[in-house]
């Protein structure tokens, strides 16, 4: 690893990234609420931010000073994989600034192999972070040659997504050796501090902090229990 991109993930180390990505289509899903949702996670303490869309990880790029997680969502036809599925999805994210690009690396069907994916990203003098669901999904990124693992995807890819983090899955890709962002349902400080006590380099929280419309129907729920 290039010694700009170790230096990169030093700075993340045991620290919060918010995941800035409200609602697709809600009211809040506009670039510029988006850099403010980036801004005010700053102020908060976050060490880094994970950003979609190209046009929302260049505008972010260009106003903060922390790393950016960058990915491109797609709704594809003829795949279940969402999240930075094209080599040139790659290509646009690396030139939009993301310091580390995401992407889907379950073992689903897909338009572009989990190596392809890396490769590309290492094209670009880039960190590749791989999405996973499965501890056979880290085991293939590893092989592949990815730089850091998620665990993002567990949990997503069945009918029924579970309540709480997926921590097996977070302890046994930690055994490997690779640098492993927890992310996926860590909402709560407690669940971010179990994450990084275990041995997490850093966690990625999204829906507690930036979705309002979930943030505050959980509490109408709860209300009305």
């Amino acid at each position: 690893m290039i010694k700009k991109n170790k230096l990169i993930l030093d700075s993340l180390k045991k620290g919060l990234i918010a995941s800035c990505q409200p609602i697709p289509n809600g009211p809040m899903d506009s670039s510029s609420i988006i850099l403010g949702l980036a801004r005010s996670s700053i102020i908060g303490g976050a060490t880094g931010l994970r950003i979609e869309n190209k046009k929302n990880i260049k505008l972010v790029k260009n106003n903060t000073k922390v790393p950016i997680i960058g990915l491109i969502k797609r709704n594809l036809k003829n795949y279940p994989i969402i999240i930075s599925p094209y080599l040139s999805d790659i290509a646009m994210i690396a030139k939009a600034g993301a310091d580390i690009i995401a992407f889907d690396a379950t073992n689903r069907k897909r338009p572009e192999s989990v190596i392809n994916i890396i490769n590309e990203i290492k094209k670009f003098n880039k960190i590749s972070m791989a999405d996973c669901s499965s501890i056979n999904d880290v085991f293939n990124a590893i092989e592949s040659g990815v730089d850091i693992i998620g665990t993002t995807l567990s949990g997503y890819t069945k009918n029924k997504v579970p309540k709480y983090p997926d921590f097996n899955l977070l302890k046994k890709a930690i055994s490997l050796g690779k640098p492993v962002i927890a992310e996926g349902r860590f909402n709560t400080p407690y669940l971010a501090k179990k994450a990084i006590k275990m041995g997490a380099h850093s966690v990625v929280v999204g829906t507690a902090l930036n979705r309002v419309e979930i943030i505050t129907n959980n509490f109408v729920k709860t209300i009305d229990e």
